[in-house]
């Protein structure tokens, strides 16, 4: 996960002028539930509006970037990692580099990445309203523990 967030970094800081976002395309960012994700994509994201981005089924919003949304992305694998549950959808969050983190879906295939600058937004907000799209994906499989965050 360390790689996707140097590449995430890369791209907010090569996005901080006003235009289309340079996002990596995640390997199965062509698998259709994907496309079913990013048709839905709203316009704004806690006050933050929507950019173009340059990569199949990704998404991103605010000047400078502050939250990138990325579909199919490799599914995580069982963690100890902090799993939350937002809106019946888990979470887990990367912590490593605040305030930016990188919250990846968990038991859904194809799995999101979020990313979500917390100097700018709120991560809880980003969720909120980024879950009900995530949560069309297929869920097989859930955190057996985690923080239930109210919506």
């Amino acid at each position: 996960m360390p790689f996707v967030a140097l590449a995430v970094g890369a791209a907010l800081t090569l996005s901080s002028c006003a235009g289309t976002v340079s996002v990596p395309a995640a390997d199965d960012a062509d698998d259709p539930l994907c496309a079913e994700v990013t048709v839905r994509l709203p316009a704004e994201v806690d006050g933050q509006e929507r950019r173009w981005t340059d990569a199949q089924a990704t998404g991103a919003w605010g000047t400078p970037t502050s939250v990138i949304l990325t579909c199919g992305v490799e599914p995580p694998g069982p963690t100890e990692a902090r799993c939350i549950t937002l809106g019946g959808v888990d979470w887990i969050l990367d912590e490593s580099d605040p305030p930016r983190y990188l919250i990846r879906s968990y038991g859904r295939t194809p799995a999101v990445e979020v990313y979500a600058d917390n100097s700018v937004v709120s991560p809880n907000e980003v969720l909120s309203t980024l879950g009900p799209i995530v949560s069309l994906l297929p869920r097989e499989s859930e955190c057996t523990s985690t923080e239930t965050l109210l919506d």
